[in-house]
């Protein structure tokens, strides 16, 4: 195994790929905290860019140059957006630079601490958010890595040499071009959470029963003597977790009881109701699993429920973007049909009087595959007007069959879903609606074909 060297401002990292999301908060974090780094990519887009140029880290030129890589680097640190046989990755395996995924190096950060892993195909981003957040708020510091911008944090990633804990997300997709394991893997959790399992990234796992395994191989991966907070409401998490013969402590959790009072989502404590600034069964639920995560850390009760009652929500996690007296619109970053259902149940049961629009955009991999659509039955079901938004070019990019609207409206189960397959008409559809007592509702993980939200604010909700 690879040692560091001791005094970490001699040491020098080049990232391939420095651009991604994960990728350029984890050179930002390394540079604070005394590296040398450099690193490239072929193309980098915001807010990765600006961020990085402002630290004196955006590559002179885009693409993929092999000097940069020498025998004076401590280690190369890989992006799932470089291929196999990227010039700068086959340079440093010529030669035998240290090279590293990025879990596999957070791994190597933290591997003397005690590690808290937040994994499950919805709700970790959240989890980990409401993690840090209670944690801030206490003004308890720990070294962490999220998936989010979070209020009051200025990276998604933070590590040191002296903190204790490290809180990590994790995600269960690939490590990178090389190293086929899911991220998850490699973390080896103390403490871990797994909040939910629904069929995702079907390009990867095929089959469920393929996918499931990961979550399998998670638990077991936990440290001997370590423990498990599960979502007991979710089915193949109980069974996932119940069946596992690692011996680790498993500490199940369900939903808290609360209530909405014009709509006002109340919590329900031993002190009383408590108005919190989430709302929906998926976030309340997400919830209970950071409130047993942080009393496994050292935060009681009392001091979770005072800090959690000024969380907002992470970034792009039922986000309100706009409200006026009659009318507000929330964007979101839910594309699995699990957090798509949730999502459209949670805005629906926080404004029952309201007229609910819900669109969705399918812009993953996953989300054109003919037998996963079938996934997405039921998804909208809670809005009062459904409608679907995709692009035929991005099917045809991905190398996939032409889906038709006659295979997604069947797939949702919804005779009146209203599909739209061009930018202009899906803008003109949003642009003429009135959302007089409506809530609009955006879902997506793409940008809806370059939707102009500040052009929304001036003129449908002035």
């Amino acid at each position: 195994m690879y040692i560091f060297a001791e005094n970490t401002n001699l040491m020098q990292i080049h990232f391939i790929a420095i651009g991604g999301s994960a990728m350029h908060n984890l050179a930002l974090a390394l540079q604070y905290k005394g590296y040398t780094i450099t690193g490239s990519d072929d193309v980098i887009f915001e807010p990765s860019r600006s961020r990085l140029k402002a630290k004196n880290l955006l590559p002179q030129a885009f693409g993929w140059f092999p000097d940069k890589i020498h025998t004076g680097l401590d280690a190369v640190i890989l992006g799932m957006h470089a291929k196999p046989d990227n010039p700068e990755l086959l340079r440093a395996q010529h030669l035998g630079v240290p090279i590293f995924s990025y879990p596999e190096f957070l791994y190597e950060q933290s591997k003397n601490k005690t590690r808290v892993v937040i994994g499950g195909s919805h709700g970790k981003t959240t989890i980990t958010s409401m993690i840090l957040h209670v944690l801030k708020y206490h003004e308890r510091e720990v070294d962490y890595m999220v998936g989010a911008q979070l209020e009051g944090f200025e990276r998604m990633v933070h590590l040191t040499d002296d903190n204790d804990f490290i809180v990590l997300e994790g995600d269960e997709y690939l490590s990178s071009a090389i190293d086929r394991r899911p991220k998850f893997h490699l973390y080896r959790p103390n403490i871990a959470l797994l909040s939910g399992i629904a069929w995702d990234h079907i390009n990867v796992f095929p089959t469920f029963d393929n996918y499931l395994e990961q979550f399998r191989i998670f638990v077991d991966g936990i440290v001997k003597g370590g423990s498990i907070t599960y979502n007991a409401e979710d089915p193949n998490v109980k069974k996932v977790v119940e069946a596992s013969e690692n011996p680790i402590r498993k500490l199940p959790y369900v939903t808290p009881e609360y209530e909405i009072v014009d709509g006002q989502t109340l919590l329900k404590t031993p002190e009383g109701p408590m108005p919190i600034e989430v709302f929906g069964q998926h976030n309340l639920s997400n919830l209970a699993g950071a409130k047993w995560i942080c009393q496994n850390m050292g935060i009681d009760e009392d001091d979770f429920y005072e800090a959690i009652a000024t969380f907002k929500g992470a970034s792009k996690r039922l986000e309100k973007v706009i409200e006026t007296r009659a009318s507000v619109a929330y964007k979101d970053f839910a594309h699995a049909p699990s957090k798509v259902a949730a999502t459209t149940k949670a805005v629906k049961e926080q404004y029952p009087d309201r007229k609910l629009i819900a669109c969705l955009e399918l812009h993953t991999y996953s989300s054109f595959n003919p037998e996963f659509l079938r996934e997405y039955k039921g998804a909208l079901e809670a809005a009062d007007e459904a409608v679907v938004f995709y692009l035929p070019e991005s099917v045809a990019i991905k190398k996939l069959s032409p889906v038709t609207a006659d295979q997604i409206s069947k797939a949702f189960g919804r005779n009146d879903l209203q599909i739209f397959t061009e930018a202009k008409t899906f803008h003109d559809f949003i642009f003429n609606k009135d959302y007089d007592k409506s809530v609009l509702l955006l879902m997506s993980s793409g940008d809806y074909g370059g939707l102009d939200f500040e052009k929304m604010k001036l003129e449908l909700f002035a």
